[in-house]
């Protein structure tokens, strides 16, 4: 990990200094990348030097972090100055601050931690994470865009690869009480059988259509939530973080919630069923009227609470563990480790929030599935654990689980190589 770490700073460094873009780093350009550097790197010693003292301590990075949005114990800023400490006196001067960061193409204090950030650009095909947040630069910068464009094309990218699993998954939840023998095999070959090797992804396009909006509205949400719940320069603490984030997450369903209901009646239906989206549309309308779009709103909505407080929790949980014991040479924790942190908070979420998804899904087919015959959120609950059991309301988590680590992966590889043509790594 730590030959790959290099090698990715190597080739930034590169990237950055060769300004001409010939595929060469001469002399001059080198020394004009050091130059330039060593001012941003200046600047972002003074941004952390609270007190003007010409030292950074301990305390000063817990607040810098505080103000963006990262809470570390002054034991973990102890162990941040450690790494870049050379004299043992556990502050850190400029020279020390240049010397560490020379050759580490880090821009200013934001970059320095961002990596730390929970940031959804990993997307898993999820609607109930908290948005990202951005700093007043990135904001006037235009940074902010890029990175929700990029976030939204990765997660684009990821869904429709792991859209099998996911429609699998949708299956098990509606078919699971009619027929307990469906599994994994079974689910993919009935799948096939039904509608050939295209059905596997039926109910992904409304999936990625939905991303757009989904993403726009959370983002304004979340930014107007915020200042609703904190008075002018005032700090932004994490639990207003999560109030502020779980509200613009229900705004955000309340608007996009009829293509959710649509995704589960494409993926739940026969072939010739639906011609597309807008059919389906048409089709509900008709026959159910408008409230069938919101079928399944209360347990989708009740169910944001638990998936962003359990994954948000183990997040900030492992980010700890892991700076407390293992931050002893750098701070950066690695790719691998920034993603096993992102994969297993999130599991751990979707296993709180699971049953409600369930309910919501079943709730969204039911008119379907079951004719005439339709049951409250409270009904369906007491009916799945009656005829099925506590494992009754997991029924089809085995595929949620199974399709994490790969949209994990290629979530993060799309959203870095879009990031860096959008320039979002470019200051």
């Amino acid at each position: 990990m730590l030959g790959n770490l290099k090698c990715n700073l190597g080739m930034k460094i590169f990237t950055t200094g060769d300004i001409n873009k010939d595929g060469k780093l001469d002399f001059e350009e080198f020394m004009k990348y050091l130059k330039d550097h060593e001012k941003k790197m200046k600047l972002a010693f003074k941004s952390l030097d609270k007190n003007n003292d010409g030292v950074i301590e301990a305390s000063e990075i817990v607040q810098s972090l505080q103000i963006l949005g990262l809470t570390i114990s002054e034991q973990q800023a102890e162990l941040i100055l450690q790494s870049i400490d050379a004299d043992g006196t556990m502050t850190v001067d400029w020279n020390e601050w240049r010397d560490y960061f020379l050759f580490n193409p880090v821009t200013d204090i934001e970059e320095i931690i961002r990596f730390w950030k929970h940031s959804t650009g990993i997307d898993i095909g999820d609607s109930l994470t908290i948005p990202d947040e951005f700093t007043e630069d990135e904001k006037k910068s235009g940074q902010w865009w890029r990175q929700l464009l990029a976030g939204g094309i990765a997660g684009a990218v990821s869904r429709t690869s792991t859209a099998p699993l996911d429609r699998l998954k949708v299956m098990m939840q509606v078919h699971g009480s009619k027929s307990g023998k469906m599994n994994i095999y079974n689910g993919f070959r009935q799948m096939v059988r039904e509608g050939g090797v295209r059905s596997l992804w039926r109910g992904n396009g409304t999936n990625v259509i939905k991303i757009a909006p989904e993403t726009a509205v959370k983002f304004w949400a979340y930014e107007q939530y915020k200042k609703l719940l904190t008075e002018e320069g005032q700090k932004v603490g994490t639990f207003e973080r999560f109030i502020s984030g779980s509200l613009a997450g229900a705004t955000a369903q309340t608007i996009i919630y009829p293509m959710e209901v649509m995704k589960t009646r494409l993926a739940v239906g026969k072939t010739g069923q639906y011609s597309g989206i807008f059919d389906c549309a048409k089709k509900i309308l008709k026959h159910e009227g408008m409230g069938a779009f919101y079928k399944g709103y209360v347990p989708n909505l009740l169910g944001i609470i638990p998936y962003a407080g359990i994954d948000l929790a183990v997040y900030e949980l492992l980010k700890s563990h892991w700076l407390d014991n293992y931050a002893k040479d750098s701070v950066n924790p690695g790719v691998m480790v920034l993603l096993g942190c992102g994969a297993l908070s999130s599991t751990c979420g979707q296993l709180a929030s699971y049953p409600l998804a369930l309910v919501r899904t079943r709730m969204q087919a039911q008119a379907m599935i079951e004719g005439n015959k339709q049951m409250n959120m409270v009904s369906l609950f007491r009916r799945i654990i009656s005829k099925e059991g506590i494992p009754g309301l997991y029924r089809g988590i085995t595929p949620n689980f199974m399709k994490v680590l790969p949209a994990v992966g290629i979530s993060y590889v799309v959203y870095e190589n879009m990031k860096q043509t959008l320039g979002v790594s470019q200051k």
